[in-house]
């Protein structure tokens, strides 16, 4: 007989597994499941009818970390050591996000290049998906705390316009907080599916998402068919949303009342206290005509007319992106079946006016706007789990597949679950100069070194033309047909050259030995990531020095004397980390050796640009 766990706090018999669907969102996240009894999905929330957890992670002074509300309240107090908007770095370089660095209050790693993104809170350095899982993790024990049962498996939601590198940091930070990511899904996709949309195979809709969040804003529009969902087109701006709405009223107050605008952002304590007043006001003003409030001993007023006046650009902003969305999936208002409204900013009153205008048709607002999306991704789940018989589960891949990169890392194309026919390409270059092959090893797997994988394949794509490091670029492409069959391709773009080869993934494992791969990399969550993110800081490090050496090289006549052995001696103790250090010891030696070499790198530039501007080359 089966073991049969009993949730105490229904009382009812559940089955061995317990699914949820997680929405991880940019300012808030929460978990939700389908009810055992009611069928219904649910969010689940504390005790207090609590769901919310913001999406806010605070280290306290032993690097402890603190999640949500707890560390909501540091936003003020500690905002260096506080962490918010996490979701907008995964799987972002630094260049991606350069522009918009004034809006984060803690320290961004600017090595202008284009490595991932790392956080600096003291002397640690944390990734993205480092810092995401810390909030996956803390909504995995509140479900497990509310539910009284293990929580390992998940559906996670990620907005339409996710690229594959972010879809895959959104399922690594799974892995770290020990979830098994069953499928991530489009936020729109859930959001359809709680309003009982695709889930009768036999009809054709086009439904618009109108997602306002707090931090960002999207707008997809999706076909359903059959059952299937796919995604015609997704606009928005991921720098638009309900703290934007704040921000014009904090404006407001400041050009009102005379204050210095660049004295109150400068001292972030009294710009956290600006910016939570004006979120009560927005709030307030959703229900009543005026409010009142006070910072210190100052009295600041706004009216619903003054507020709906202040958001009409932001508004208008957001109706470009729906008139785009249209026109790049090439239909009319008038093809929109339904409107769907997401994210907790269209609670205010105008935001559904305006878009109910905007497509001509009442929008559906009935489920909490906060809640929609973890419901469809309990849903999804539910699916996943085979307790909905009614919805079709195209067919999966049971592993993900990938390549080997430096370092021995295994980077991974198609991740497992993904419906079968897939496709996938990521280009990659060379290492040294005038490399004229590469080797494309294919593995199967979901740990971070290839050594704890399958390897399926490999062969060498040659002939490369001579060309400096970094220059060639190789796109390599993974298709999975109709029968699990994969043809790799790898192709260097400059120079037409083409390799493929033909493999059978599936070949070979038995269920158990799947089952058993897929329990390890969980296991192993924590090392695999800790040494992955240990391989690519040495990796990292190697580069710099490379480039730095050829600088001096190249620049000697230009750099003082003290430059040249101030930066010998910032190399030496980079190559020492690289040898004895941990993670953020290499990454502390990377941004010394950064801040000596940028002044002077700078300098250089700007000289080469003044002699060329004078008629000669540079």
């Amino acid at each position: 007989m089966g073991k049969i766990s009993i949730n105490i706090a229904t009382g009812s018999i559940q089955k061995e597994e317990m699914i949820v669907g997680i929405d991880l969102g940019t300012t808030n996240s929460l978990v939700a499941i389908i009810h055992p009894d009611t069928k219904k999905p649910t969010v689940l929330k504390e005790y207090d009818g609590h769901a919310l957890v913001p999406s806010i992670i605070y280290f306290d002074k032993s690097n402890h970390a603190v999640i949500g509300d707890e560390a909501k309240k540091k936003l003020k107090e500690e905002p260096q050591h506080t962490i918010f908007s996490v979701k907008r770095l995964m799987g972002k370089s630094y260049q991606d996000i350069k522009d918009y660095t004034g809006f984060y209050t803690y320290n961004v790693i600017d090595d202008n290049s284009d490595s991932l993104v790392k956080v600096q809170v003291g002397e640690k350095f944390y990734s993205p998906i480092e810092l995401s899982s810390y909030i996956l993790n803390e909504l995995k024990k509140r479900a497990e705390h509310i539910l009284k049962t293990p929580v390992t498996k998940a559906v996670i939601t990620v907005p339409a316009y996710f690229n594959d590198a972010q879809r895959q940091a959104t399922r690594d930070a799974g892995k770290l907080a020990g979830l098994d990511v069953l499928r991530v899904v489009n936020e729109p996709t859930a959001a359809s599916l709680a309003y009982g949309m695709g889930l009768d195979k036999n009809e054709t809709k086009t439904i618009a998402v109108y997602d306002l969040g707090g931090g960002t804003f999207d707008m997809s529009i999706l076909r359903i068919n059959g059952g299937i969902f796919e995604v015609l087109s997704t606009n928005g701006d991921t720098n638009l949303g309900g703290d934007d709405f704040d921000r014009a009223i904090v404006n407001f107050w400041i050009q009102q009342n005379n204050l210095s605008k660049e004295q109150i952002e400068k001292d972030k304590k009294q710009y956290q206290a600006f910016r939570l007043l004006s979120e009560k006001a927005k709030v307030h003003l959703s229900n009543n005509k005026e409010f009142t409030g006070e910072i210190g001993q100052q009295q600041f007023k706004l009216t619903k007319n003054e507020f709906e006046k202040l958001i009409q650009p932001l508004m208008q902003q957001t109706m470009n992106c729906c008139q785009n969305a249209l026109q790049d999936a090439s239909l009319t208002k008038e093809d929109i079946d339904e409107v769907i409204m997401v994210g907790g900013s269209t609670r205010v009153p105008i935001v559904k006016e305006t878009v109910s205008k905007f497509f001509g048709k009442t929008v559906h607002d009935s489920l909490n706007p906060d809640e929609v999306v973890a419901l469809g991704a309990a849903i999804q789940a539910d699916i996943l789990a085979g307790n909905n018989n009614e919805l079709l589960l195209l067919d999966i891949t049971p592993l993900s597949l990938g390549i080997e990169t430096m370092g021995g890392l295994m980077d991974m194309l198609i991740p497992r679950n993904s419906k079968i026919p897939s496709k996938a390409s990521r280009q990659y270059t060379t290492q040294k100069d005038g490399q004229s092959g590469i080797r494309i090893a294919v593995y199967q797997g979901e740990r971070d070194l290839v050594k704890d994988n399958r390897k399926l394949a490999e062969f060498n794509l040659t002939g490369i033309p001579g060309m400096p490091a970094g220059l060639p670029k190789i796109e390599v492409s993974f298709l999975v047909n109709a029968d699990g069959i994969l043809l790799v391709t790898a192709k260097e773009l400059r120079s037409g050259l083409e390799q493929s080869i033909e493999v059978k993934p599936q070949y070979g494992l038995t269920d158990e030995e799947v089952e058993k791969m897929l329990l390890d990399s969980v296991t192993n969550a924590k090392e695999d990531i800790a040494t992955r993110a240990l391989v690519e800081a040495k990796t990292e490090a190697a580069q710099m020095i490379d480039v730095t050496q050829k600088f001096l090289e190249k620049n000697k006549t230009v750099l003082t004397q003290e430059e040249i052995d101030n930066t010998k001696m910032a190399i030496q103790q980079l190559e020492k980390e690289m040898t004895e250090g941990n993670k953020d010891q290499i990454h502390t030696a990377i941004e010394h050796l950064n801040e000596i070499s940028k002044p002077y790198a700078e300098r250089v530039m700007d000289e080469a640009i003044g002699s060329a501007l004078k008629g000669k080359s540079i």
